[in-house]
Formats: C-alpha cells, sequence, structure tokens
C-alpha cells in the first residue's frame, strides 16, 4: 500500500510539472503573439521573431514558436526597409525547417509551407524576369505541396489569389483570375475553428483585395 501511495505522489507531482510547464509555454506564447499583433516595423517584426525563437530554443520540441518566428520575418520581409531581402528570406526558410523538423502533421507542414512560399516570392521578386524559374517555381511547388497536405487551409488560397492579383493578366494573373480564388479562400476561413496559439491569419487580407476584384 505504501508503495502504491508513494507511486500515486510521483505521478501526481509529473503531472503538475507538466501542467505548469506548459502554462508557462503558453503565457510566453500569447505574451509573444500580442507583440506581432501590434508589429509595425521590420525592428519590432525582428524582435518578436527574436522572442519566439528563444520559447522554441527553450522549448525544443514545440512546433509553433519556430512558425512564428518565421512568420515574423516574413512579414518584414514585404518591407521595403527590410535591407536584405535574401538574407531575410533565408533566415526564415531556416526557420520553417527547424518548425517542420518539430511535427509530423499535414496540417502543421501546409500551415509551414505557407511561410515558405512568401519567402520564395519575396526572393523572386527582388529580380522577377531572372529569378522566376528558381524561386519562383519554387515557391510555387511550396504552395502546392501545402494545398496537398491541407485542402482546408485558407491562407494558401489567400496566398495563392494574392499572387494572380498582383500578375498582369498577359501573365496569367489578374483580378478575374483572382476573386475565385480569394472567394474559395473566404469560404475555407469561415469554417475554419482554429485552437488556442494555432494561425488564424489571412481573413482581412482575403476580404480586403477580393473587395478590390468587384
Amino acid at each position: 500500500m505504501k508503495k502504491i501511495f508513494l507511486l500515486l505522489i510521483a505521478v501526481l507531482a509529473l503531472q503538475s510539472l507538466s501542467f505548469s510547464q506548459s502554462e508557462k509555454f503558453s503565457n510566453a506564447m500569447k505574451q509573444s503573439l500580442a507583440l506581432f499583433d501590434s508589429a509595425k516595423t521590420v525592428e519590432d517584426f525582428t524582435r518578436v521573431a527574436n522572442n519566439f525563437q528563444r520559447i522554441g530554443d527553450a522549448e525544443k520540441s514545440q512546433w509553433l514558436p519556430y512558425y512564428y518566428a518565421a512568420l515574423s520575418l516574413s512579414n518584414a520581409g514585404w518591407m521595403p526597409s527590410v535591407g536584405d531581402v535574401d538574407k531575410n528570406a533565408e533566415q526564415t526558410k531556416a526557420l520553417c525547417d527547424k518548425a517542420e523538423a518539430l511535427t509530423t502533421s499535414d496540417t502543421d507542414k501546409a500551415e509551414i509551407n505557407a511561410v515558405r512560399y512568401m519567402a520564395l516570392t519575396q526572393q523572386m521578386t527582388v529580380d522577377p524576369q531572372n529569378r522566376y524559374m528558381s524561386y519562383g517555381m519554387e515557391a510555387n511547388r511550396a504552395l502546392q505541396k501545402g494545398m496537398l497536405q491541407d485542402p482546408g487551409n485558407p491562407r494558401l488560397y489567400y496566398l495563392e489569389g494574392a499572387g494572380l492579383f498582383n500578375t498582369p493578366p498577359q501573365f496569367g494573373g489578374g483580378k478575374d483570375k483572382a476573386k475565385p480564388v480569394f472567394e474559395k479562400a473566404l469560404d475555407l476561413f469561415k469554417k475554419q475553428n482554429p485552437k488556442e496559439l494555432y494561425p488564424s491569419w489571412g481573413l482581412k487580407q482575403t476580404e480586403t483585395l477580393l473587395a478590390q476584384c468587384q
């Protein structure tokens, strides 16, 4: 009986420690996500990326911190003041690799491929004429892979629509081509119910661009 009692105490102690660590991780992520939501400059997003990376390095088994670190740098990558686009994109992709190595879920990997697509697109836009066959094609492969991994991910369709929206009609893009893709993304956003801490971005951007397609 004494052995059983001691074993029970040990199990409860481990459960309590696990809960404490989980709560600490959740609180750290929520604080960094709040900073992410308020970030406006390259410096802001870089600081947030560093915060997420520190969380990931401390946890060692969670993919979300590295995902959000990559997403933060990716957001910075669209800003003219980012400086070296290639350097920023390579750092983003390296964080995507770290995140991907920590999950076996295709749904998670689809989210990661959305960020990878953005980093590669940013590298392509440095010199579209000379880089499309390298970075542009690789970006498209990342997007298509993500859609195979999770056909219900609205962010992938938002990104596809944005690509078409910003491509001239003579090259296969334009608002008419983008509109049905945005509509599909919007429909998928309405069906989505993400878990706490999981990605939920893209709805406002989809609505904004879809309105410009009317």
